[in-house]
């Protein structure tokens, strides 16, 4: 696996919690959650097992945390989307879509991590299934409030067919089914949003 540039240097300043936290987000990005062990995560952030136990009392707990993380990236696009574009709901909307397309490439290899931490996590009580459940309901209640905002007839189904195109685009990019993949979100959420 080739290392991002710049890493070693980064990382060897970086607390021993954020560095067992970026070594876990890129193993379980790269490889999933269930290949991953802890000795690997140890070894990525130049740390112990045992250290990792000091600071996540399992491996599961280390995955809920990275999921949380990774939660908190899509709430603040949410927050800037809000604030970039105050009492513009339809704007706020596109600015979601665009978040997702612009981040496409990034997904293209291993996909979306909540979409591949739920294939890899059956089990609904699993603390990490929970972060993401309670992850997508928060996103779905707030895109909710943007197609009410925008007067969209039937916001609750608007914000399903938005969240269907968004999600299917990053399996689209992750299998190449579809070419042009953010082009066409962009224009298939553009058109809902348009509905009146």
């Amino acid at each position: 696996m080739a290392s991002t540039a710049g890493r070693p240097s980064r990382v060897a300043k970086l607390p021993p919690r954020e560095r067992i936290l970026d070594a876990a987000e890129e193993l379980f990005r790269s490889e999933g959650i269930r290949r991953v062990g802890v000795q690997a995560i140890a070894e990525r952030a130049e740390t112990t097992k045992m250290a990792i136990y000091r600071h996540f009392e399992t491996k599961d707990a280390l995955v809920a945390e990275w999921l949380r993380i990774v939660a908190a990236d899509y709430r603040a696009a949410f927050d800037r989307v809000e604030a970039e574009n105050p009492g513009r709901p339809r704007e706020q909307i596109l600015g979601l879509a665009r978040f997702i397309a612009e981040g496409l490439p990034a997904v293209s290899h291993r996909g979306c991590p909540f979409i591949n931490s739920i294939a890899e996590l059956p089990d609904r009580s699993h603390p990490a299934r929970q972060v993401i459940e309670k992850h997508k309901a928060d996103q779905t209640r707030r895109l909710v409030g943007m197609c009410t905002e925008a007067g969209l007839p039937r916001p609750e189904q608007a914000a399903a067919e938005i969240t269907f195109i968004l999600e299917g685009a990053q399996v689209s990019t992750q299998n190449g089914s579809i070419d042009q993949v953010g082009d066409r979100l962009m224009g298939i959420v553009e058109g809902i949003v348009d509905r009146r």
